[in-house]
């Protein structure tokens, strides 16, 4: 049998050009923005023993995660799939800075799945992570940035879903749900099956009360105005529900002033990254897009388990999904310049102080089989009058002597 060794494994691209420039570039001016926000670039190993990798994971990321052994410590290894425990690890313990920290990253990433239908096992994750400070105006940076992030890729209607973990958590404890319940609770909330619910409180003998509460986390999503809708339904039931809904009512009234054309809804019952997050969730999509374009939260202490726990908040994105759903567009270039295969020092020359003022020069090979058109150049470089002069394919008139 014949095997097509071209053929990639499932959910893994490569990028060509000319989109790889297209994604490169808008790489670079993602870089930039982050740059000016006072962010710090940090770059993670793609690999690390797997008991640091997933500290303080949830179940769901053991399992996106491939795991290997490591041949000179008989370790195991996992290749990280995704860059928030990094993040926590080095804020902790490689450069315990103290007050607050802020960085950023780009870098591969590698599932053993896609985390949602017909997604990538092979993003590109982009993202920012603030550590050192609880304060709300923290999650409104990180929000605002995600936005930006989003802008500059070109996704203009942005719609921004926000949650709380603390309520679903609170809930379950105030509920005194059994340990080996509360899965099979967390995945009805998660998939919002209120049938599921009904026959799940009938199984356990869960009273009326308790099986409102959860009702409220499945039924409590759409736009803002149904925060109220949340207080009437769950305030008063334990402090730290309270203290979430008030966070919501806080972030709502920042983005309000920050975003006042922002389109913001609720959904109590979205706990992604559960088993970490302590608080705040924020989830980014766009008509059509069919998936969440970015999402981030506040994870507490996450970085406890590298010996330093502290306030943590921040997103992260598929920077090869933004590129595909957005319209981004690079700065076009000044055309290229062909030159002909010729050992001439003022040729030689000519190409090289072109080269340093930024412009793409393409020699032409010895057997000269490709047009300068093929090649996508715009500019031909000949000699005239004892020197080299660029020429336009496209207009008549030629450029200063080089």
């Amino acid at each position: 049998m014949q095997t097509n060794r071209w053929l990639l494994p499932e959910g893994v691209q490569e990028v060509l050009p000319p989109e790889s420039w297209r994604l490169e570039a808008a790489r670079r001016e993602l870089l930039d923005l982050y740059w000016r926000w006072g962010y710090d670039l940090i770059r993670p190993p793609l690999i690390e023993y797997l008991d640091s990798l997933l500290i303080g994971a949830e179940h769901d990321l053991d399992l996106l995660t491939f795991k290997l052994i490591d041949q000179l410590s008989g370790r195991t290894l996992g290749v990280r799939s995704d860059m928030t425990m990094q993040a926590a690890r080095i804020d902790a313990h490689r450069l315990a800075r103290n007050g607050p920290a802020r960085y950023c990253y780009i870098g591969s990433i590698l599932r053993t799945h896609p985390e949602q239908s017909g997604g990538s096992r092979s993003p590109l994750q982009i993202g920012a992570e603030m550590f050192g400070v609880a304060d709300i105006q923290c999650d409104v940076e990180i929000i605002s940035l995600m936005l930006e992030t989003l802008a500059l890729m070109g996704i203009a209607e942005v719609t921004l879903d926000l949650g709380h973990v603390a309520i679903y958590r609170s809930l379950v404890k105030h509920a005194g749900i059994e340990p080996q319940l509360e899965p099979l609770l967390f995945d009805i909330v998660q998939r919002k099956s209120l049938p599921d619910l009904e026959a799940l409180c009938r199984e356990q003998q869960l009273d009326e009360q308790r099986r409102r509460w959860f009702a409220a986390v499945i039924e409590l999503n759409g736009p803002a105005h149904i925060l109220e809708d949340a207080k009437a339904r769950l305030a008063g039931i334990d402090p730290a529900i309270d203290a979430a809904l008030g966070s919501l009512d806080s972030m709502l009234a920042q983005l309000q002033l920050h975003y006042p054309t922002l389109e913001v809804g609720l959904d109590l019952g979205e706990l992604r990254g559960y088993r970490y997050k302590t608080g705040l969730l924020y989830t980014a999509f766009a008509p059509g897009a069919g998936r969440e374009l970015a999402r981030g939260g506040r994870y507490d202490d996450l970085g406890a388990e590298f010996g330093r726990g502290r306030p943590a908040t921040g997103f992260s994105a598929d920077l090869n999904l933004l590129a595909n759903i957005g319209s981004y567009a690079q700065q076009s270039p000044e055309p290229a310049i062909y030159a002909p295969a010729d050992s001439d020092p003022a040729l030689l020359a000519a190409i090289r102080r072109l080269r340093d003022a930024g412009r793409r020069v393409i020699v032409a090979t010895p057997d000269g089989r490709r047009t300068p058109q093929e090649l996508g150049c715009g500019d031909v470089l000949e000699q005239h009058g004892g020197g080299w002069q660029l020429r336009s394919l496209t207009r008549h008139d030629s450029g200063d002597n080089k």
